[in-house]
């Protein structure tokens, strides 16, 4: 009966003679002789409207017949009288030549759609697709309430060159709520964990560490309440905790507000307890989702941890990561990872070094300590290198003087012809496949050893043997100077090494200004004992007037953003040491926490990135392609202009800012 009065209250003929005959019947209330006229003259008109319909569905029948002359009756019997919803269209135009009773029904239709357009009946269909030769549409159409799979299908050529499709609706929205509901309630698996435990907690009374730990605790509990999941505090400072993926989305629009609340929680010295939060999502079993989970804390950690990390079956999605980065490395790890490194040493026929492509003097640093090792180990070392595309060209030169040194700098495709099965390949300074020196020479060797200070993107070096990768670190020079230390006396390493591994430190700290900790300039006196000449190390740092004049240029150039950030752009190409430099001297503007700078270089639009830590760099470049650190980040963009680098980068920026609520 609904059904009945809905279809006999859609707008259409019917409507308005029942309208005008309640009117006629209104107008016999007041004048008899009036209405009654009224009635007769509805009638009459009703009539005429049936007479003109019927011709009209006899002219349709017969242009469609004019049309199927060569379709059998038996097939046109079966299409006429075809049980589910059924229409013909014409494809270069996507109008409607015929459709049955189900069709007219699925749409509310009160009459044959007959020359209109599709795309009128149901908005953002069209049937491209069957033109495209494909047999279903590829996606699942919403239409009313209902949800329908549409089938389709050529059947002839109208005579007039035009195309003719037969379009099938199938209902499925019973199986797609299924299906959905199905996505929501899967389960997924996530771990919790409290990033600066003992740094904390460190000489605080029983009772102060209870009440830290029953802070968070609360703080937790209080997240997923009411969410239905099973949570578990299963070590000291480790949480499970299983809930239906319907869940997740909330977090997500909430940007996991645990981390702000924990964060709120002060430790040992007013230092903010943070967390990092593992999620593992589209697992085929509870055993595969705890295992991306644990990868996607393992993620977060290696990225700074206070941050939420999901990982798929497709990848890794970031949340979160404002905070600055504590040092919290032991030396017990440090040892460990020198005895592995001597291990894979002695092991191997020959050690070859690589790093990022456009090396610097971080890079030529951290390798210069490799090869001291392997020359202590009694192994020749070489390192991959495009002479053309350093910016450390200086230190190479300086090296290249030593006899020990002659034969080291070698291209990648020297490199792999000398490589054999048993050769090591050692990775410093990067983490990501993509860009370094020679993705072929990484992927034909199988024994590889990464010592990197960057943190983690979501592409990195996921089959090496040995992975030294602290992003607590200021610099891979200082890593390496650490595993140095514990193979190596001072009297190993040549002057020349101590001040390369010096120059990496003091590049990526800015002159120990930026990213230092304890344990950074513990590597800097062991290097100055070995023989390092500070005044030697500044001279490599020297630059020539015309970039002096350039750097001072693209400050000029600079532009403020966001109340806080310098973006300057370069439409010359200019040293990519020259563009860091100037980077880094924004830094020096009032006001500035945030820095980049745009410029062209063969054929891409590079982006050097520096901040003082309240903007983390690292996250806007990876929406750019890139990665690097919080302080230090940069993007290669390809296939753009200056302009749309731009534009790219501002709307990283904004992005950055919403998630982060920066005005």
């Amino acid at each position: 009966m609904n059904r009945q009065i809905k279809r006999l209250l859609e707008p259409g003929a019917r409507l308005f003679f029942v309208v005008l005959l309640i009117f006629a019947a209104v107008s016999c209330y007041f004048n008899l002789i009036v209405g009654i006229s009224e009635a007769a003259a509805v009638l009459i008109l009703f009539f005429v409207y049936r007479l003109i319909t019927k011709s009209r569905n006899r002219e349709l029948t017969k242009y469609m017949d004019q049309m199927m002359t060569h379709v059998d009756t038996a097939a046109k019997d079966n299409i006429v009288n075809f049980p589910l919803p059924m229409a013909i269209v014409r494809l270069d135009t996507s109008t409607i030549l015929w459709s049955n009773g189900a069709f007219l029904h699925i749409t509310n239709g009160r009459e044959h759609f007959f020359d209109r357009h599709i795309a009128s009946i149901i908005p953002g269909f069209d049937v491209k697709w069957m033109l495209e030769g494909k047999t279903e549409c590829p996606s699942v159409v919403q239409l009313n309430e209902g949800r329908y799979r549409v089938m389709g299908n050529i059947i002839q050529n109208d005579g007039r060159g035009a195309l003719l499709g037969t379009l099938v609706w199938i209902d499925c929205t019973e199986e797609t709520e299924l299906r959905l509901e199905r996505a929501l309630t899967k389960p997924v698996v996530s771990v919790i964990m409290i990033d600066n435990y003992d740094e904390a907690l460190k000489n605080l009374p029983d009772s102060q560490k209870s009440g830290i730990l029953a802070a968070v605790d609360e703080h937790v509990g209080n997240w997923i309440a009411n969410t239905g999941g099973i949570s578990r505090k299963y070590e000291r400072d480790r949480y499970l905790f299983i809930f239906e993926s319907r869940w997740l989305t909330k977090f997500i629009e909430d940007k996991f507000t645990l981390l702000e609340k924990v964060r709120a929680v002060s430790g040992a010295g007013g230092v903010p307890i943070t967390i990092s939060i593992g999620i593992g999502k589209d697992a085929q079993e509870l055993s595969e989702g705890m295992g991306f989970a644990q990868l996607a804390l393992d993620m977060a950690l290696s990225r700074g941890g206070d941050q939420a990390v999901i990982k798929n079956r497709s990848g890794f999605e970031f949340y979160g990561g404002r905070s600055k980065e504590l040092e919290k490395r032991t030396k017990v790890k440090s040892r460990i990872m020198s005895n592995a490194l001597k291990q894979l040493i002695s092991d191997s026929s020959t050690v070859i070094i690589m790093s990022h492509k456009g090396c610097d003097l971080d890079s030529v640093g951290s390798a210069a300590g490799i090869i001291c090792i392997a020359r202590k180990l009694g192994k020749s070392a070489l390192f991959v290198i495009d002479m053309e595309k350093t910016v450390a060209r200086p230190l190479v030169t300086r090296l290249q003087e030593l006899p020990q040194y002659k034969e080291v700098f070698i291209g990648a495709q020297d490199a792999m012809l000398m490589a054999d099965s048993n050769t090591l390949l050692v990775v410093v300074d990067c983490n990501r496949p993509e860009i370094v020196e020679s993705e072929s020479l990484l992927d034909s060797i199988n024994k590889i050893a990464v010592i990197d200070h960057h943190r983690r993107s979501a592409t990195y070096i996921d089959k090496a043997a040995l992975n030294f990768h602290e992003p607590y670190a200021s610099s891979a020079s200082e890593l390496v100077c650490e595993l140095l230390q514990y193979i190596c006396t001072p009297g190993d390493v040549l002057r020349y090494e101590a001040e390369a591994l010096l120059s990496g430190i003091v590049l990526d700290t800015k002159n120990f200004t930026l990213h230092t900790g304890v344990r950074t300039f513990e590597a800097a006196g062991y290097l100055r004992g070995a023989g390092a000449d500070t005044v030697e190390v500044k001279k490599l740092f020297q630059a020539d007037l015309s970039s002096s004049v350039a750097r001072s240029e693209i400050i000029r150039a600079a532009r403020i953003v966001r109340r806080n950030m310098a973006v300057s752009l370069v439409s010359e190409e200019v040293g990519r040491t020259v563009a860091a430099k100037a980077a880094d001297e924004l830094l020096e503007i009032s006001g500035v926490t945030a820095s980049f700078v745009m410029f062209p270089s063969q054929g891409q639009i590079v982006l050097s990135a520096r901040s003082l830590g309240d903007i983390n760099v690292q996250v806007i470049c990876e929406k750019l392609g890139g990665g690097g650190h919080q302080l230090i980040a940069g993007a290669q963009l390809k296939g753009v202009t200056l302009d749309e680098a731009v534009l790219k980068l501002r709307a990283a920026i904004d992005i950055y800012c919403e998630e982060n609520d920066i005005a």
